[in-house]
């Protein structure tokens, strides 16, 4: 599945559980930059998350494509927030425009 996000991150079509854990895989398939950038979105949201394979993929590209690249994993308890914030992503919600102050010295 592409996402407008990002064209190679993918939601998984089943959510996967991860063995022994209670983490769930909620993206999957993402380069590892930008899976840090997702990242921090979720963290900075109160979502605890953490990436699985990221060094794997980076350190190995051509190897990371057959085991789904780098993963993000969330509790099952944040399954549904996760799920509405990656949406809201994708959306573009959290985008400036181009004309954005940012300048805090005001």
């Amino acid at each position: 599945m592409e996402n407008a996000l990002y064209g190679d991150m993918a939601a998984p079509t089943e959510i996967e559980a991860t063995p022994g854990r209670d983490l769930f895989a909620v993206v999957h398939n993402i380069v590892p930059t930008d899976a840090y950038l997702v990242l921090g979105r979720l963290v900075a949201s109160g979502i605890p998350a953490v990436l699985a394979d990221a060094n794997f993929a980076q350190a190995c590209a051509m190897a990371s494509a057959p085991v789904d690249g780098v993963r993000i994993l969330v509790p099952e308890c944040y399954l549904q927030q996760a799920g509405e914030l990656l949406e809201a992503l994708a959306r573009g919600d959290f985008a400036l425009s181009d004309d954005a102050d940012v300048d805090e010295s005001e």
